[in-house]
């Protein structure tokens, strides 16, 4: 195939177009499953590396915390500088942050890996789609490109399990990250060769990023979730508990005051939250990751630690869960032409919520065909079916221009949600375990009634989601009119659900 002239915005030339969409779903692929190759990982991680309970979330939260605070950012840095250069620089952080992870010999030096690890994929993600979408100008081309993406990035999940328990159970834990370097390194070459050069966009006006504004959120964030962690070993009375608290709640404040009074380009315009859509949608949002992220971590503990399955079976049991929710994202179209968007955006969360609780009564000699799989594909499935209505819900009746940033704040929530739902869940679990410790239960019976209160609370998170989904505006419109996010430069993987949903029905 001869190489392709760039597209307009860009400069020299490059390569055809099936190399193009491959080393952008790679970048894509890498950064959604690296959230989800660790959780069968976890129990080595803590044997080798001597994690407690209570730090063990920190290799999870590390990476969504600064995922989440940088998100937006990153996809404006690559508006200003272009793209294929905070592709490049998005691969190379990542990379090295996995070979560094990979060699960890202490906690500590695993989390600021994550964390590192976090920053690039907010670096490389939303330049993998706005790379795609000014690639892909042409509708049915854009539409393929989006749908291929698209499954990339709900496939990750599956192939994040399946890899993470195959790596760990036949190599060892380190390689879930070790993984990362040879396909970095090959991404990197190809995208000097593939990639065209690029510009900054003439659109995105100044050169100016509210870094701090990203910094505020991060490091807010993630006072929040240290000091409800520090909660299981001191209580919530402790200096220890309350003054991480008091001080992320002060840097959120800041934040806010930043961002409506200060910032000259802010991070997360707050004008957005003048319509009711996006600020109903990121609410749901909001409560369905609080509720849905944090049970794979349960899960991966349960399946391990109490019913005894290897990394590589945990992986393979998780595996019906993912195609649930890539299923239910790919049936959002057609469900809305059925029923609408607000029906799907109630049902949606109430799915995951009975699947929930579910999980809520798993007995200590559990089976996974009775117990889990059910319940684990309802949660998923649920969670899935609501993706293309929120993406749709977070950007009607806004201006075309900004349909990229709003459906980048959704993604960022839901990681924010992941994140403090699973500090909230598991130090709700963990205190029920040390309770029913100090009154002579047995152990196994102690940790599992910990999950199941776990899995119960994650389940009320999901209906407060269906409730608030009470509110979403209406008539639902037509999946039809909703707007193209592939026209835009988006930041998430939200924001593709619509085209490429519509592509694949």
């Amino acid at each position: 195939m001869a190489v392709a002239e760039a597209p307009p915005g860009e400069t020299g030339h490059r390569g055809p177009d099936w190399a193009v969409l491959s080393l952008l779903c790679l970048g894509q692929v890498m950064v959604v499953l690296d959230v989800s190759i660790v959780n069968v990982a976890l129990p080595a991680i803590r044997a080798d590396l001597g994690f407690s309970d209570s730090g063990l979330q920190w290799v999870v939260n590390a990476y969504t915390l600064t995922f989440a605070g940088f998100l937006l950012l990153g996809g404006r840095a690559a508006d200003l500088f272009g793209r294929r250069r905070m592709f490049i620089t998005g691969l190379v952080l990542f990379t090295v942050a996995s070979l560094v992870g990979g060699l960890a010999q202490d906690e500590l030096t695993l989390i600021i890996a994550r964390g590192a690890q976090g920053l690039g994929g907010a670096i490389l993600s939303p330049a993998t789609l706005t790379l795609l979408t000014t690639t892909f100008v042409e509708a049915p081309k854009r539409a393929r490109a989006m749908a291929a993406w698209s499954a990339v990035s709900g496939g990750g999940a599956a192939i994040g399990s399946l890899l993470g328990g195959v790596l760990t159970d036949l190599i060892n834990w380190r390689w879930i990250l070790f993984v990362n370097v040879p396909i970095g390194l090959a991404a990197i070459v190809a995208s000097l060769r593939v990639l065209p050069l690029g510009r900054p966009d003439p659109a995105a006006g100044p050169r100016r990023l509210d870094l701090l504004g990203s910094l505020l959120v991060t490091a807010g964030l993630v006072a929040v979730v240290y000091g409800t962690v520090n909660s299981q070993a001191h209580g919530w009375g402790d200096p220890v508990t309350f003054g991480p608290l008091a001080v992320g709640v002060v840097l959120l404040a800041w934040f806010v005051l930043h961002e409506a009074k200060v910032a000259e380009a802010p991070v997360v315009p707050l004008r957005l939250f003048a319509s009711r859509g996006i600020t109903v949608a990121n609410l749901v949002m909001f409560w369905l990751g609080c509720a849905v992220i944090a049970h794979f971590f349960f899960l991966s503990l349960y399946m391990q630690n109490v019913l005894g399955y290897d990394a590589l079976a945990a992986g393979l049991a998780f595996l019906p869960g993912a195609i649930a929710m890539t299923a239910g994202a790919y049936a959002g179209p057609v469900l809305l032409k059925r029923v609408g968007v607000r029906p799907l955006l109630i049902g949606g969360p109430l799915l995951s919520g009975i699947g929930l609780a579910w999980l809520s009564v798993i007995p200590v000699r559990g089976s996974y065909a009775a117990d889990l799989l059910v319940p684990m594909i309802l949660v998923t499935l649920g969670a899935g079916i609501a993706m293309t209505p929120l993406a749709i819900t977070a950007t009607s009746g806004i201006p075309r221009h900004e349909a990229g940033l709003a459906s980048g704040v959704i993604n960022t929530t839901r990681q924010v949600g992941g994140s403090l739902g699973l500090a909230v869940l598991a130090t709700i679990g963990a205190t029920r375990a040390q309770h029913l410790l100090a009154a002579g239960t047995a152990q196994a019976d102690a940790v599992v009634s910990g999950y199941r209160l776990a899995f119960l609370v994650g389940a009320a998170f999901a209906v407060v989601g269906a409730l608030t989904s009470i509110a979403a505006p209406g008539p639902a419109p037509a999946p039809a009119a909703a707007p193209e996010p592939a026209a835009e430069p988006a930041s998430g993987p939200a924001a593709a659900e619509p085209a490429a949903a519509k592509s694949a029905s």
